[in-house]
């Protein structure tokens, strides 16, 4: 199908956008097992549930999986180590996160820091684990490169759906001139569904096929990534569309398409838009005002995606959380009746994310079709 190329490169470029590279680790990756066991040696602190919540929805260098405690009462996490690639002093560093150890080692100079309420960050430090700090007194951190969890799911998610797509590109030429079956009725559902109820109404029968590569792109990466957020355990789970770089950098890609698209009656209409008096055009109030309606745009696409994805995470794990902090605070026969109020509403709120994955998908794609739209629109006036 023709739209598989352009989204490989779209979602390459998100991939670009959160400044991650698909560099292969060194030897040293593949000398450790896919699981990392790290040990806390810290004192056990008070639960935190704003660093629960937070810690769930924003990117990593490991893929945390679930914690365990032994029965000497010490606290064990479950991750799996992503690939760490670092530039520092002109030289490449490249091994497993689980070299940091959740951020309780250093390795190789470099330190794990952040994590929860912060972001999660490479800084270098000394030998005695201390950070290094410039004539300045600020901490030196090196270039950052690392796969961290975003891009891996990003990769996974992209991988999934040329699967997907190459599967029903290969059940049309098995079953040519016969009813789709299995993948190809949820493909080919889609597809028709994105053409004649964003692309046509909104572009139109004469250059909608243009761009129908694009928006399926769209379509598919956001939903998919969408769905992909709402299942809890690996290797799904990864807040890929709450994460404002992966939103901006689909909405800079519409802004790019949309107007390098625009045909001059478009960029007439922006700065001299017909109908309005004189004056208001000498004064240049107008002109402004649309100018910045173009810059808007683009930022509308980017949070209305973001805040959408990202506010349905924390009141799922807002419910769950509920449960702990009533224990903690009160008693655990509290926190248990509690439980079960928690878990029907994170059900509840769970199933409308099911709906909303649609919605948002449904909506940039849509928007997006419609500034097309308008920018390659021929005028009714004269």
């Amino acid at each position: 199908m023709k739209h598989i190329t352009l989204l490989v490169l779209a979602l390459a470029m998100a991939l670009g956008a959160v400044a991650q590279d698909s560099c292969v680790a060194d030897s040293a990756m593949a000398q450790h097992d896919t699981l990392a066991v790290g040990e806390s040696e810290q004192a056990e602190e008070p639960f935190n549930p704003g660093a629960i919540i937070i810690g769930h929805i924003i990117d990593a260098h490991s893929w945390h999986l679930f914690d365990y405690t032994d029965r000497n009462g010490h606290e064990h996490a479950v991750a799996v180590p992503l690939p760490v690639i670092l530039i520092h002093d002109g030289h490449l560093y490249c091994f497993s996160s689980a070299r940091f150890e959740h951020g309780h080692a250093s390795y190789k100079g470099f330190a794990l820091v952040g994590g929860g309420v912060e972001r999660e960050e490479i800084i270098c430090v000394g030998a005695d684990g201390s950070p290094i700090a410039d004539a300045a007194g600020n901490i030196v951190k090196p270039l950052d490169f690392s796969i961290s969890k975003i891009p891996a799911a990003i990769m996974i998610i992209v991988a999934m759906i040329i699967v997907i797509v190459m599967v029903a590109k290969q059940g049309y030429k098995k079953r040519e001139n016969q009813a789709p079956h299995g993948l190809q009725s949820l493909v080919e559902l889609l597809v028709v569904f994105v053409r004649d109820s964003i692309a046509k109404p909104m572009i139109g029968e004469a250059r909608y096929q243009k761009y129908l590569p694009y928006l399926l792109t769209l379509f598919f990466f956001i939903f998919f990534s969408n769905c992909m957020g709402l299942i809890p355990f690996f290797p799904a789970g990864a807040n890929v569309t709450g994460n404002i770089g992966v939103t901006a950098t689909l909405a800079i890609i519409t802004f790019f398409i949309t107007n390098l698209s625009g045909n001059k009656h478009y960029w007439i209409d922006i700065f001299n838009t017909p109908g309005v008096p004189a004056w208001l055009k000498i004064f240049p109030l107008m002109p402004v005002v649309e100018f910045v309606g173009v810059l808007t745009k683009p930022i509308v696409l980017m949070i209305r995606l973001f805040a959408n994805m990202t506010a349905g995470h924390i009141v799922v794990l807002g419910f769950v959380v509920l449960i702990f902090i009533l224990s903690n605070t009160l008693s655990m026969g509290v926190g248990a009746g509690v439980s079960v109020f928690s878990v029907l509403f994170s059900v509840f709120i769970s199933v409308l994310e099911c709906l909303v994955a649609y919605i948002q998908a449904f909506v940039f794609t849509m928007l997006t079709a419609l500034y097309i739209g308008a920018a390659v629109a021929e005028p009714h006036h004269k």
